[in-house]
């Protein structure tokens, strides 16, 4: 461990020593609450979380992660939905981008003339240009230097998001950006993120027509305008800034991790593959591009979708909910203000919910005649009214991503199946996939 890092917790152990000694905190309820290790002050139960091992602590215990809510949460949820279904999310626009994005990353797998690939790069690419012709109203060509920083930039916040210290400092901000170490690392990388997004959001102000706003930055601009006499208005520089930082977290790495996941489940099950491979040809043939409107004629292809979400569980922990009110459940008390983290990961692997809970099978999402069936257990968008806000744009994404590239090769391992292991790097709250190279042959 790192020395600056050794001082930060021996400065924090001491200060929650002396905050236990000192003073006496009262009850919050005479209720029996629920289970679990008693917290030390200020730290919590940090100290029995192992780095790389963070999920499979909190499957036995409570905790949360602190994430923005209330009022703020609200106006920026209800916009954001709002201007994304206006630049197409759902609608046929939107469609149109990503079938085009597509083809621009078939183009890179052609280039490659069946030797082997890394696809971490060129997918990350292809979804971050979802994204940026949403936010900046255009895409990058792949090279693009800017282009690039800015995916460097995002990949190694999503690396550093999975570290125990990040989460520390994520916890205790105002306490612990006083101390150096290795815990400000995240922030670091986010501040460098936020300049380009800076940027961008004063090239917007620039050449801005209100008129005819050219992306989510145009319009969210406008709403501030139209709002400058509001008090209680949410719609400022920061809060813009942090609205895109999030989109473009959720709609790159979340999505191309998932497809990363999906074409490493192909290679080690090709029977699945095979059945995919044999679905797209007798629905969409070779001559046409995939769309959205397949996805009803392909019920193996979207339960294999399902299935790669489930069992990648990209993201095993939800976003924070705060309980609004004095609870009584099952027996315990849980008081107004405590932040509950929904476990995504003990729901989507639940053996009452799923024939094979624990290992990779697209049965789980068909019924016995071979049609798509919908299960409640399925929360990889997270659940209730913090669920993901792109979540109809990711299911659109991955469909078309899969379906396009299946259309046109076939995925070969460079070893045999039984040896790739789909075991994710991170186990944090993030389950990064393992990185891989293949084989992109046509068909």
């Amino acid at each position: 461990m790192e020395w600056a890092g050794v001082v930060t917790l021996l400065l924090v152990i001491c200060v929650s020593c002396y905050l236990l000694i000192s003073s006496k905190r009262k009850r919050l309820h005479k209720g029996k609450l629920p289970p679990g290790p008693t917290p030390l002050p200020l730290i919590g139960n940090f100290l029995q979380i192992k780095s790389g091992k963070t999920l499979k602590y909190l499957l036995k215990v409570s905790s949360g992660v602190a994430f923005s809510n209330g009022e703020r949460w609200k106006q920026l949820r209800r916009f954001s939905v709002t201007i994304l279904k206006n630049f197409g999310m759902g609608k046929k626009s939107i469609e149109e981008r990503i079938q085009e994005e597509a083809q621009f990353l078939l183009e890179e797998f052609r280039k490659t003339k069946g030797k082997p690939l890394d696809l971490t790069d060129p997918l990350r690419s292809a979804l971050s240009n979802i994204i940026c012709s949403i936010v900046f109203g255009d895409r990058f060509d792949y090279e693009d230097k800017e282009f690039q920083a800015l995916l460097r930039i995002m990949n190694n916040f999503y690396w550093e998001l999975s570290t125990t210290w990040s989460q520390l400092y994520d916890m205790f901000p105002t306490f612990l950006k006083y101390f150096p170490g290795p815990h400000t690392r995240v922030y670091d990388i986010m501040s460098h993120l936020m300049c380009f997004i800076a940027k961008r959001v004063k090239k917007n102000q620039e050449t801005l027509d209100s008129n005819f706003p050219r992306d989510f930055i145009d319009c969210y601009l406008i709403q501030m305008e139209k709002e400058k006499g509001n008090p209680l208005s949410e719609f400022n520089f920061k809060n813009l800034e942090q609205t895109i930082f999030n989109l473009f977290f959720a709609g790159t790495e979340t999505s191309s991790s998932t497809l990363r996941y999906g074409f490493l489940f192909l290679m080690k099950y090709p029977e699945v593959q095979e059945k995919v491979h044999e679905e797209i040809d007798r629905v969409i043939g070779h001559n046409r591009i995939p769309n959205n409107e397949d996805r009803r004629q392909m019920p193996y292809t979207d339960a294999v979708i399902h299935e790669i979400q489930r069992v990648g569980d990209l993201l095993p922990m939800g976003a924070a909910h705060m309980v609004t009110c004095d609870t009584e459940f099952r027996g315990y008390f849980i008081p107004k203000g405590m932040e509950v983290c929904p476990l995504l990961s003990s729901v989507l692997h639940d053996p009452t919910m799923f024939k094979s809970p624990n290992v990779f099978n697209p049965e789980n999402f068909l019924d016995e005649n071979g049609r798509f069936k919908k299960n409640d257990a399925f929360v990889p968008f997270s659940a209730g009214k913090r669920n993901c806000l792109g979540d109809s744009l990711a299911r659109m994404e991955l469909f078309l991503f899969f379906t396009t590239i299946l259309q046109s090769f076939q995925l070969k391992p460079l070893v045999p199946p039984e040896d790739l292991d789909p075991t994710p790097l991170e186990n944090g709250f993030i389950n990064i996939p393992p990185f891989y190279q293949l084989s992109f042959i046509p068909r």
